[in-house]
């Protein structure tokens, strides 16, 4: 016999530790669909069998794009982001004012400030937050959203390149949109008329 060919030991050996594999592999699997047939039964069926209309009502845990609010909804949104922007983002994070880094005291008028603002607050309060991030939140918050976010927004081209370069002079200005044609064939919105309801 060769030292390479396997003793009945050895092999002995070796089905035993298949077979303790197995077990586990069979353990897991049965502990896998529980776990799922608990959550299937728990979830998207009532009592009666009928869809929970219930869960599908609720609204989500986070707030929506802001610029899809409106009212008073929009109100209360835009004075949390205002506090944060005030409070936290402008005294801890924005350098002086110059021509290469614009500002506008009056950001809440320009929408896209407006929307850029609202998206880091989001992830600043997530990523904040060492429940759902860790410890790493912190970091992953500067690098991917308040880095390039107060680039786009300061940069000359953003949306305050009309506003102030100088903190001794206020200044707030729009800055023009661009035009939009109109897909060929179809009405603007403006043009559109709507269409006589049929009795």
């Amino acid at each position: 016999m060769s030292e390479d060919t396997p003793t009945l030991d050895g092999i002995a050996e070796d089905v035993e530790d298949l077979r303790a594999m197995i077990t586990g592999f069979a353990s897991q699997l049965e502990h896998n669909t529980n776990a799922v047939n608990q959550l299937a039964a728990g979830k998207g069926e009532g009592e009666d069998g009928q869809d929970d209309d219930k869960e599908k009502k609720e609204k989500p845990k986070t707030p929506p794009f802001i610029l899809r609010l409106s009212g008073e909804e929009y109100a209360t949104e835009l004075a949390a982001l205002a506090d944060w922007v005030a409070n936290l983002l402008v005294p801890t994070y924005l350098s002086e004012v110059s021509s290469s880094a614009t500002w506008c005291a009056s950001w809440w008028a320009h929408p896209a400030a407006v929307a850029r603002l609202h998206a880091v607050w989001l992830a600043w309060q997530e990523l904040t937050d060492p429940e759902t991030c860790g410890r790493t939140g912190p970091s992953v918050w500067h690098r991917d959203h308040l880095d390039p976010m107060v680039a786009q927004l300061r940069d000359a081209s953003g949306p305050f390149g009309g506003c102030m370069t100088n903190p001794d002079r206020s200044q707030h200005s729009d800055l023009p949109s661009p035009p939009v044609e109109p897909l060929p064939g179809r009405a603007t919105a403006a043009e559109a008329v709507p269409e006589p309801v049929g009795n």
